[in-house]
């Protein structure tokens, strides 16, 4: 079972972009949705997640720039990202974790910036 991701493109640096995630209703008792990303030569790192009640962690390269949010109705979440800087370019993984503590991972979505 996969998370299916949508949303990635090319964007020139201080442009937006939205991407989603929709976890297959398959999947229940989802208690955490968030976003990694991976750069060419980096490792995958977080960028942003949301428990269920609404808390949310970002790192801090993104803090004031990207918003992470979900819409538990349609097992979507969503990360809108602005301010985008050649740096976020990367693969975009969005990831979901239940209660039972199993991970679901999407495709991943590439995110190209440039200068």
């Amino acid at each position: 079972v996969q998370l299916q991701a949508s949303g990635g493109g090319l964007v020139q640096a201080g442009g937006s972009l939205r991407v989603s995630c929709v976890a297959p209703g398959s999947i229940f008792s989802i208690s955490a949705m968030g976003w990694h990303r991976q750069a060419p030569g980096k490792q995958r790192e977080l960028v942003a997640s949301i428990i269920s009640g609404g808390g949310t962690h970002y790192a801090d390269s993104v803090k004031g720039r990207f918003t992470v949010s979900r819409d538990d109705a349609k097992n979507t979440v969503y990360l809108q990202m602005d301010n985008l800087k050649p740096e976020d370019t990367a693969v975009y993984y969005c990831h979901a974790k239940t209660v039972f503590l199993r991970d679901y991972w999407g495709q991943g979505t590439l995110v190209t910036v440039s200068s």
